[in-house]
Parts: C-alpha cells; sequence; structure tokens
C-alpha cells in the first residue's frame, strides 16, 4: 500500500514551524540567540556554528514540509539525537562551553522527541486499517 504525502499532522506543522523559527534565530541573530539561552557573549566560531545549526534547522524543517513522511521525522529525530549526544560530550569534556553545549544539547533532546512522537503518531495513522502485511 502506497501511503499518499499529505500534510502533516498537527504535531508535524508544530515541530516544523518550531524549527524554522529556531532556525531562522540561530541564522540571522545567532549573538543575541546564544546570549538569551545560556546568558553569555557569543564568540566568532560559536557565532559561527550557531549559523551551520541554523541552517540545518531550516533545511530538516523544509524537508519535513516536502515530505512529511513517519520515516522522514524519524530519521531527523535520529539527526537530532546524535547532535544532542555530541553535545553532552563537548560539555563533558570543554568546561569553557558547558553552559552552552548542555543548552543546545537540551533544545536537541526536545527536538528528538518530539520528531520521534510524530513520527511514531502519525505512522499509527497512515498505517493499513487491517494491521501488518502478512497478518
Amino acid at each position: 500500500m502506497t501511503v499518499p504525502v499529505t500534510a502533516a499532522p498537527a504535531g508535524g506543522r508544530a515541530l516544523q514551524v518550531t524549527r524554522a523559527g529556531y532556525g531562522a534565530a540561530l541564522l540571522l541573530t545567532p549573538g543575541l540567540t546564544i546570549r538569551l539561552a545560556t546568558g553569555r557573549r557569543a564568540g566568532r566560531r560559536a557565532r559561527r556554528t550557531a549559523q551551520a545549526l541554523g541552517a540545518r534547522h531550516l533545511a530538516q524543517a523544509a524537508l519535513t514540509a516536502v515530505a512529511p513522511l513517519p520515516v522522514v521525522f524519524a530519521a531527523g529525530a535520529d539527526v537530532d539525537a546524535l547532535h544532542a549526544a555530541s553535545m553532552l560530550l563537548l560539555a563533558a569534556f570543554g568546561r569553557s562551553q558547558r553552559r552552552t553545549a548542555l543548552t543546545d544539547a537540551a533544545a536537541e533532546a526536545a527536538f528528538a522527541a518530539a520528531g520521534l512522537a510524530v513520527a511514531v503518531s502519525y505512522g499509527c495513522r497512515t498505517a493499513a486499517p487491517d494491521g501488518p502485511p502478512g497478518g
């Protein structure tokens, strides 16, 4: 059975909009966004890194808008979870960047959880009504 590509469910749309807003804030005003999130002034490298992350979030929001499928939301959740894990490692070994890394890890973990929740709920809604194949 082929699942038609339609608009994302309400939770998916909210995730797309939130992700796009977060991405735009990081891309367009990285210093202000970092300062508001951490209470610290961001250096040049942190601002450039935030801009790259913002571009990734915008691309991910666009991808889930173009192909709002459970597998796409799940893949995005995987990317977010890996990013969160990398930030936890940075926090463990990078004392000077600990606050920023932990803040970013929390944001990425929230995006991962939301993406997984959308993938699971949306996947359940688009499954064939008679159950899995062969059953």
